[in-house]
């Protein structure tokens, strides 16, 4: 499993739709691709949600984030992310 970070962009649309029922059905949609969300954040700042999730790679993630705009109608800038210690193994080339 791969560990992604979705940064979402509410729309004015968006906001009028918050729901626990649309946060739920996001879940869902990422589970349905094979993964898990470990976390969701509320953000003040350039982006207005964090979403970490684990998927199985980057197909699932191209999935994710557009089913994620269709569902909820919120844009999310999706990355993928790598543990400090597997950067550090790569990087030096010590435990590879």
């Amino acid at each position: 499993m791969t560990t992604f970070f979705m940064f979402g962009k509410y729309t004015p649309e968006s906001v009028r739709q918050v729901s626990i029922e649309r946060t739920q059905q996001a879940v869902a949609a990422i589970k349905g691709l094979g993964g898990e969300v470990t976390a969701m954040h509320v953000l003040l700042g350039e982006y207005d949600l964090l979403f970490c999730v684990s998927l199985p790679g980057i197909e699932q993630a191209v999935q994710a984030s557009v089913m994620l705009s269709r569902l909820t109608g919120i844009g999310f800038t999706t990355c993928p992310a790598v543990a400090v210690e597997t950067f550090d193994r790569i990087v030096t080339g010590k435990g590879l």
